[in-house]
């Protein structure tokens, strides 16, 4: 579990918009190769302002790109094959990789591996996602899992100030192509970061609850829900584990089997629609190790299998909610 307190090492409170504009100053002072760009990420800082002060900052390493995601991912491929530079794309929603699929999907995660290993891939592409203020079926879905499924890229969905910050810095530092996910609603949400230098290694999931009785597995935005409906459970006796996996590519399936086999009960939870989710490949693979450890099915709370609603009354059906872990989680413990 990541602890910053008990005085030993110094920390200041950043939201996540502060955490990850950190990462990318500090990493961009550290190595001139490291450039950022992308729709507004210039002067305007950003449409959510993670990128502000940047340009300012560091001139023409950082500049703004046309609405052009197929062109921005591949110059960045581009430039990371032939210009020896360290570049940082930004599609302005995630849900527009989609328009870039081939540059991701074969591209960016195969070409390495094609070519005899004789190239290094050193982009790190960042992609805003999940529902937020009525953003409509097109800006606010979390397509994370689809790239599960193709080998060569590594995928980080941070969910807090800390995690983002420390995931990003050692995406950036990797040599292969990392996707880095961050859920819009997580943007203000504050945490403690050590003041020093420091790095989270990719494929290390985090415990942030110590339970004994049921293990929920959540992503992103869902951790904190995980963790609220953990202390409600709490008081009614109930001890959940509660682990956030933190990068679904590599996926750290030692820490999860771990709780796995000490609880016996299993939950995960995710934004993205139930069918398909990351939490499939995750059962599957929980399924695969430690079926006989289980006192009680596997149980998954996605999103419905539709598109989401521009409303923002109808909207908030569509994320899992409190309420609905522990309904699960009380069917779960009645094994």
């Amino acid at each position: 579990m990541t602890t910053l307190s008990e005085g030993k090492v110094k920390v200041k409170t950043l939201t996540m918009r502060q955490a990850i504009n950190e990462a990318l100053s500090e990493e961009m002072e550290r190595d001139t190769s490291t450039i950022l760009f992308g729709e507004d990420v210039g002067k305007f800082g950003g449409v959510f302002g993670v990128t502000q002060g940047l340009h300012e900052k560091f001139g023409p390493r950082v500049f703004d790109t046309p609405i052009a995601e197929t062109t921005i991912v591949a110059a960045a491929l581009g430039m990371a094959i032939t210009g020896g530079l360290r570049p940082i794309p930004e599609l302005q929603f995630g849900d527009f990789v989609g328009v870039a699929f081939d540059e991701v999907f074969h591209k960016l995660g195969k070409w390495r591996w094609m070519h005899g290993g004789q190239m290094e891939i050193p982009v790190t592409l960042r992609l805003p996602v999940g529902i937020a203020g009525g953003a409509g079926p097109e800006h606010s879905q979390s397509p994370q899992a689809i790239f599960m499924h193709a080998p060569g890229l590594q995928i980080v969905v941070p969910s807090t100030p800390y995690d983002a910050k420390g995931l990003l810095k050692a995406a950036i530092r990797e040599n292969n192509p990392v996707l880095f996910f961050e859920h819009k609603v997580l943007y203000d949400v504050k945490g403690e970061v050590p003041e020093e230098e420091y790095i989270i290694p990719l494929g290390k999931a985090d415990v942030k609850r110590e339970g004994s009785d049921v293990t929920i597995i959540a992503t992103a935005l869902q951790v904190h829900t995980a963790l609220n409906a953990a202390k409600t459970l709490s008081e009614q006796g109930v001890e959940a584990e509660v682990i956030d996996p933190r990068t679904l590519a590599p996926l750290d399936m030692e820490t999860i089997l771990a709780s796995v086999r000490k609880t016996g009960r299993v939950l995960i939870v995710h934004e993205e629609p139930k069918t398909g989710g990351c939490g499939a490949e995750i059962a599957a693979q929980i399924a695969d190790e430690a079926l006989f450890d289980l006192q009680a099915p596997i149980k998954r709370i996605g999103s419905p299998d539709v598109p989401i609603a521009q409303s923002i009354y109808l909207e908030q059906f569509y994320r899992p909610s409190e309420q609905q872990i522990l309904d699960t989680v009380k069917e779960l413990m009645e094994y």
